[in-house]
């Protein structure tokens, strides 16, 4: 669905990068937390939320660790959409993974990302069986709240499709497409476009990118009327060449002066939640 207004879908941290890897990556509550707030200032449209252990920084999938950040989070940002992770890389059992998705009243999640299929990485793979996949489909839809689609390749938006056949997802969809992971669809135009135009009716869009694809994505997405999936989830460096280390802020400033080239506003957060069928905030969460 090609939108005047820009969806900024904001990955602030991810399961990868460490402090080791890049000291501005957000890894404590507060530090994620401070991030967010600075985004908020600066304006998007919804965050992507992983979380990590205070003790060794690793990706946790703990609903407390959530719920102190989405907690601090809707402080200053009550109506906010957030996603919550349940990434398949690291935890593989389905209760850990949909764990997050009991949380309830301002602590209670939007969003729940689905990833559509299992997929290698660089070093590692994401393990998202079919038994999964639909039953964190299924926990989602019980609890009401929105899967949002994760998608790799063509072939991940077809099995999307069979879950609207059983069900499972309700429109209106909102998918992020990422392209340029090694073993999946790549960053170009072709890739790109056969999956938008293999997408459900009633679907929202974002194109994200891999390492150095990011930028290329993001400026593909802009152009021709999606939202974009932006953040050192995806990529930690800010330019092509790898000199400089980035901050999020610096992803997203860069993605401020795109959408204006493009004469693209911001879609704020009270829009979003109205496009795809999520109550209003301030105190209420999930699906209508």
């Amino acid at each position: 669905m090609k939108l005047k207004e820009l969806i900024i879908n904001f990955t602030p941290t991810g399961m990868i990068p460490t402090k080791e890897m890049t000291e501005h990556v957000p890894v404590s509550v507060d530090e994620i937390v401070e991030d967010v707030h600075e985004a908020c200032e600066l304006g998007i449209s919804m965050v992507h939320l992983h979380a990590r252990d205070p003790q060794d920084g690793r990706p946790t999938w703990l609903p407390e660790i959530y719920a102190e950040m989405i907690g601090k989070i809707r402080k200053f940002a009550p109506d906010l959409v957030i996603c919550a992770s349940l990434s398949g890389r690291i935890f593989h059992d389905l209760d850990k993974r949909a764990a997050v998705l009991d949380l309830v009243g301002p602590l209670k999640p939007d969003m729940g990302s689905l990833t559509l299929s299992s997929l290698n990485f660089n070093k590692q793979a994401s393990l998202n069986s079919p038994d999964v996949i639909t039953g964190l489909a299924s926990r989602m839809k019980e609890r009401q709240i929105k899967p949002e689609l994760e998608a790799f390749d063509a072939g991940m938006i077809n099995y999307a499709k069979y879950l609207i056949k059983k069900e499972l997802i309700l429109p209106p969809h909102y998918f992020n497409l990422i392209l340029g992971n090694i073993a999946c669809a790549q960053a170009d135009l072709l890739h790109a476009g056969i999956m938008i135009r293999d997408l459900p009716p009633e679907s929202y869009w974002s194109l994200g990118g891999i390492g150095d694809q990011q930028i290329v994505m993001n400026s593909v997405a802009i152009s021709i009327g999606g939202g974009v999936r932006v953040g050192l989830e995806d990529n930690y460096w800010f330019d092509t060449k790898r000199t400089r280390l980035a901050r999020n802020i610096d992803l997203l400033e860069r993605i401020h002066v795109i959408a204006q080239a493009n004469e693209r506003d911001i879609m704020k957060p009270a829009d979003l939640r109205q496009r795809l069928g999520l109550k209003s905030g301030y105190g209420e969460y999930g699906t209508i």
